[in-house]
């Protein structure tokens, strides 16, 4: 998940650390600010354009590198509760805050960061997921947004928040809930002009799959009262922490799917998504981790690529379809395509927009490719005409990807 810009600079930030001769020192540098002495610590809390990270970090350095945390101060926070979540925050940010017995005051300031988060609108985007095959749109992800003025956050910090502090179910709840208001309006759009609907994609974290107010059933009511169809969305189950029991969610799993919803794991091949908690859930969708995709294409990919041919043959014997998951280069296209991964997904292909909208052309990628590797061979072939033996392999090595479905890139 990537993180937002704010909309508008931060008038205050805070610094917190355990060094109090270090806080003072750099109060003293920046005459001004104001003061407060913890059990915990010491805060300084100053103008964002003099209290900087940059400004922090000169002064630490003369002050034998002392542990702190910078934060900005969210000024759309009520003032009873702002200085309190940027406390919490700042000690967060310094790594330490179980080590001194603070995790209680992070909790409350994530509680009241959630609090915030419900009360405002945020945005939906739509990435989309591509046959490789036919270079048509499989379905579209429908990514979450934060948009918390002046509070740097994603939706992963979101979601931690949730865990932490058992609200995943609510979380999960109001993103749905949003999500699907807006899949409703784009769907009635493509009605009204005679265009085919889509199919979409939704995030659900097993946390609140596995927790006994989850409903299948209340999901597909709620899909339903949005003039949507079952079959039409699937259900992304996230990485976000283990699964201590797996059959709580293999149950849920089951009930979505008899629904019929369609039923994807995310992140395969990294954290916690592993093959045996996938032959447990027998999704329809397996998507494979960005980080087995990074680099599949270049020559130390052997690895990555004998890992996705377990994964291909995995999902045929299961009868669930692969999707790479950020596929940002060539390469990495061409080599996924070559081993027989059916669906792909990246900025290579499409970047989140706020509108569905098509993905690139797979024969543009591959004409790419292709170009690339016959310009390479053809600068080779004059040099092995000079009668080297070791030019003549090298042209020979650099001419057979025109031809073969593995790229050299």
């Amino acid at each position: 998940m990537r993180f937002l810009t704010s909309h508008r600079a931060p008038a205050e930030t805070l610094l917190w650390s355990r060094d109090t001769r270090f806080v003072r020192r750099l109060a003293e540098s920046l005459k001004v600010g104001h003061l407060l002495e913890l059990e915990s610590g010491i805060c300084l809390i100053a103008p964002a354009t003099l209290l900087t990270e940059a400004r922090a970090a000169e002064v630490a350095r003369g002050s034998r590198s002392p542990v702190y945390g910078v934060v900005a101060v969210d000024g759309s926070i009520p003032v009873a509760d702002r200085y309190l979540v940027a406390l919490a925050s700042a000690v967060q940010v310094s790594g330490i805050a179980d080590r001194i017995g603070m995790g209680a005051s992070v909790q409350v300031a994530q509680t009241k960061m959630l609090d915030l988060f419900f009360r405002l609108r945020h945005r939906v985007m739509f990435q989309p997921v591509v046959d490789l095959g036919t270079g048509r749109v499989h379905e579209y992800e429908c990514l979450f947004r934060p948009d918390m003025p002046t509070l740097r956050t994603s939706i992963s910090s979101m979601v931690a928040a949730a865990i932490n502090t058992d609200r995943a179910v609510e979380l999960d709840t109001f993103i749905v809930a949003r999500i699907l208001e807006r899949i409703a309006e784009i769907e009635a759009d493509h009605r009204s002009a005679g265009r085919p609907g889509h199919r979409y994609a939704l995030n659900f974290t097993p946390a609140s799959l596995v927790d006994p107010s989850f409903s299948a059933a209340a999901l597909s009511d709620l899909v339903a009262a949005s003039g949507l169809l079952r079959r039409s969305i699937t259900i992304e189950c996230t990485e976000h922490q283990a699964v201590a029991d797996v059959k709580p969610l293999t149950r849920q799993a089951k009930a979505l799917r008899r629904l019929g919803f369609g039923f994807a794991v995310d992140d395969a091949g990294a954290g916690y998504a592993s093959f045996t908690l996938i032959a447990a859930l027998r999704p329809s969708i397996i998507k494979i981790d960005r980080e087995i995709v990074q680099g599949i294409g270049d020559k130390q990919g052997d690895a990555k690529q004998a890992l996705v041919e377990a994964f291909v043959s995995f999902g045929r014997r299961i009868g669930a379809r692969l999707v790479a998951e950020g596929i940002e280069t060539r390469r990495e296209l061409a080599m996924l395509t070559s081993l027989g991964v059916p669906l792909g997904q990246g900025f290579l292909l499409g970047r989140p927009a706020a509108e569905p909208s098509e993905p690139r052309s797979i024969e543009g990628l591959r004409a790419g490719v292709l170009s690339r590797t016959r310009r390479a061979g053809s600068a080779a072939r004059p040099a092995a005409a000079g009668g080297t033996g070791v030019r003549t392999r090298h042209a020979r090595s650099t001419s057979r990807p025109a031809t073969s479905p593995t790229p050299s890139g």
